[in-house]
């Protein structure tokens, strides 16, 4: 009788956790707005910079979008332990009996629900703006509800191994930029492929399994890198 009680607990542990980063997040509501105000920014002023023919505009929404969401998540990542880290928050995790890596993953959950689930949900007004064809609407929403959690993972990674520095936000860019590759590639090769009537199947698959392969083992790394910063 007691292995149901434990799993109730580390529920409950990760409810908790998840509601205090919201909480904290919405008072913080500038941390809330820049990242999306750079991801319209960006997909904004592509067009002027380069060509505003719409038929080159819907070859290159897709990856316009997507990279635009890949730089506004790194923007917004080097907050995710720092305040935690400034206050003395993150050394009574790191003391806590519950497992470290359920907290971590809580955190990255609250992250991606006030970054990445936002960006997914203006990244259709975006793609309008930029001509993509309505074939791959609904392809670049299903790939970034896949992909932007495993943005949010990854740069996890980054940024605990680079919270105990002042400059932090440089160097996570260094850390995770290469690791976020496949993500785009795959990503963008899913809107495409469904803009010219190919299936997609294979790519959201990818993604998928992605996220899932994060999901079990950055919640590890992470914690392993906050450990290691925080002890040094």
């Amino acid at each position: 009788m007691s292995e149901p009680s434990v799993d109730i607990s580390l529920t409950r542990v990760f409810w908790i956790t998840l509601r205090r980063d919201l909480l904290l997040a919405y008072r913080r509501r500038n941390d809330l707005i820049s990242p999306l105000m750079f991801f319209l920014m960006v997909a904004t002023l592509f067009p002027l910079g380069v060509s505003p023919e719409p038929e080159f505009l819907s070859q290159v929404a897709a990856g316009v979008v997507w990279v635009a969401a890949l730089l506004a998540t790194l923007l917004s990542m080097d907050s995710l332990f720092r305040s935690d880290f400034d206050d003395g928050s993150l050394e009574q995790m790191l003391l806590s009996p519950q497992p470290l890596a359920l907290l971590v993953l809580a955190k990255v959950v609250a992250h991606w629900t006030v970054s990445g689930l936002p960006l997914t949900i203006l990244a259709p007004l975006l793609g309008v703006m930029l001509y993509l064809p309505g074939e791959g609407m609904s392809a670049l929403i299903f790939s970034l509800l896949l992909g932007t959690p495993t943005l949010s993972l990854i740069g996890a990674i980054g940024a605990a191994l680079t919270v105990g520095l002042r400059k932090g936000g440089v160097l996570i860019t260094l850390l995770v930029l290469p690791l976020y590759i496949p993500v785009l590639i795959f990503g963008t090769g899913a809107v495409q492929a469904a803009s010219t009537g190919l299936p997609i199947g294979g790519y959201l698959a990818i993604l998928g399994a992605i996220l899932a392969l994060g999901v079990v083992l950055t919640p590890l790394a992470v914690a392993a890198g906050l450990r290691i910063s925080v002890s040094n």
